[in-house]
């Protein structure tokens, strides 16, 4: 593999995760799933701006509790509310369908209900409270950059051990990464996180846990993984992250 591919992989991988410039992939373009290993470096792209906008906000005097919504609202923009989206979209899938087909057809629905309303709110508040939590500084920094990484590193989980749900789709476009990519993946959300190792090594115990179990849930409920499903697990397993951190740094 040759730098260069690396780099183009590295483009994709934040030109889908992420709405922050990057310029035009060149051909042959990669597939999604070769741009798996890449997701962390994008998650922490995302995780250091959020982490400047809370240290900047705070250190201006700014109550914590707004500086972290500004922080959690900076890295929506930055993603599109792409994985807001996907966590609302199973909520409603998987609460609110009977069948199969018909969670498909709800998390597929561009209308939000009242579950994914509720899960989105109750995100948010989890992860601006764990946040304001902690005192600004360059370890919280770091702290945004490694549960970025990490959490987009889950995002692997449920890729390397679900089949796709269905035939098109972001999920069915992601495909299979298998467990050498997954280990890779969380081997450079590692190395990303070393400012802040050992809570972000028990974070991701955690972290883990929540992916494994999104994964048993997507398994009963449609039979696989969909795109939603892999956003559900970044927000899942990025508030577990943060709950971690705020016990531990």
């Amino acid at each position: 593999m040759t730098p260069d591919r690396h780099a183009e992989e590295l483009r994709l991988a934040v030109m889908l995760l992420t709405r922050l410039p990057v310029g035009r992939l060149k051909d042959p373009a990669p597939s999604f799933a070769d741009a798996a290993w890449a997701y962390p470096v994008a998650g922490a792209l995302v995780g250091a701006i959020s982490g400047a906008i809370y240290c900047a906000f705070a250190a201006l005097g700014l109550p914590a509790l707004a500086a972290a919504l500004l922080a959690i609202g900076a890295a929506v923009l930055a993603t599109g509310a792409l994985h807001e989206d996907g966590l609302a979209d199973v909520a409603d899938g998987f609460g609110g369908g009977g069948d199969t087909a018909r969670k498909l057809e709800i998390m597929r629905d561009s209308r939000v209900g009242t579950y994914g309303v509720v899960a989105v709110v109750l995100a948010i508040c989890l992860l601006a409270s764990a946040v304001a939590s902690l005192t600004a500084s360059l370890t919280v920094f770091f702290g945004f950059v490694a549960i970025g990484a990490l959490s987009r590193a889950m995002m692997l989980v449920p890729m390397t051990f679900l089949p796709p749900a269905r035939a098109d789709g972001l999920g069915a476009q992601a495909g299979l990464a298998g467990p050498g990519v997954l280990l890779q993946a969380l081997g450079i959300a590692l190395v990303l996180s070393l400012p802040v190792f050992v809570p972000a090594l028990i974070a991701t115990w955690v972290m883990g846990g929540v992916a494994f179990g999104l994964v048993i849930l997507a398994r009963r409920q449609i039979g696989g993984q969909s795109g939603d499903v892999l956003g559900a697990t970044q927000k899942l397993t990025e508030v577990a992250g943060w709950l971690v951190l705020a016990i531990f740094i």
